[in-house]
């Protein structure tokens, strides 16, 4: 049985250091002013600092509270304390957090204007903030690691060539290259893989492809994170190509390989 543990990222620690190198400003609020006091806010416009936290799917959160929780491998996290809803941060703020693959969160500063109502899909947050401006107060660096797009002979196929003629190859049994990537809720082949600079929180970017078999006794060969929490290493792949379906988490994926064999590439 796998064990896992939770971690926890709570924005009272991270404040004391980031205040005392004059980060913030003066005029900046903690979440936990707000959300003890939301009638002094209400209407007015306020810069506020927290954890923001985004998921998607049918019930979309997007939030900001005091702190967040995680799985050991950054997966299922949940927020802490109370929160207010959020109605929008930019995408190039939202690219510079922890991007597990379930999840988007981070210690951000927003200003804008606080509103009471009911909010989100369940309608069960009375306040929201609604964003003009948003920055990072925690910078996320990455390091990513790509297959290029040359040519692989031997009968293979690159996974450039492999999704621009998706059609051609559409049922057909085909060996491809690419990085694998695991960890518990996407099963997918990537071009490439983006890790923080400590190797934590590795996520697929690039093209990808959703893809289930990989032979577990090869993931044993790969990068594999603390307590079984994901997989991920450069491999080649063969297997039965399919394209133009909804396959994998939420249907979001329209090609998928049912994994044959698989050969680690050092």
């Amino acid at each position: 049985m796998v064990v896992r543990f939770r971690r926890i990222m709570v924005l009272m620690t991270f404040l004391s250091l980031i205040t005392s190198c004059g980060l913030l400003g003066d005029n900046t609020l903690h979440i936990a002013d707000v959300t003890a006091a939301y009638d002094k806010y209400v209407g007015k416009d306020i810069t506020v600092a927290g954890a923001y936290l985004a998921k998607p799917g049918e019930k979309p959160l997007s939030i900001l509270a005091a702190g967040v929780s995680t799985l050991d491998n950054g997966l299922d996290a949940q927020a802490l304390g109370d929160a207010v809803w959020v109605d929008k941060i930019p995408d190039d703020v939202a690219l510079n957090l922890h991007r597990p693959g379930d999840a988007t969160y981070g210690f951000v500063k927003i200003t804008g204007k606080l509103e009471a109502g009911t909010f989100g899909p369940e309608k069960n947050y009375k306040y929201q903030l609604v964003v003009s401006k948003a920055e990072v107060i925690e910078q996320i660096k990455r390091n990513e690691q790509r297959i290029t797009n040359t040519a692989l002979g031997d009968g293979k196929v690159s996974m450039f060539d492999l999704l621009d003629k998706s059609s051609d190859y559409n049922g057909k049994k085909i060996t491809t290259q690419g990085y694998y990537f695991w960890n518990s809720a996407i099963y997918v082949l990537a071009e490439g893989i983006s890790t923080e600079e400590d190797g934590s929180s590795p996520q697929p970017v690039g093209k990808i492809i959703w893809m289930e078999g990989f032979p577990p006794d090869k993931s044993a060969e790969l990068t594999v994170g603390p307590n079984n929490s994901f997989v991920w290493g450069k491999v080649e792949v063969t297997g039965t190509f399919q394209s133009g379906g909804n396959f994998g988490r939420d249907g979001a994926y329209k090609e998928f390989i049912q994994a044959e064999s698989a050969t680690v590439i050092k």
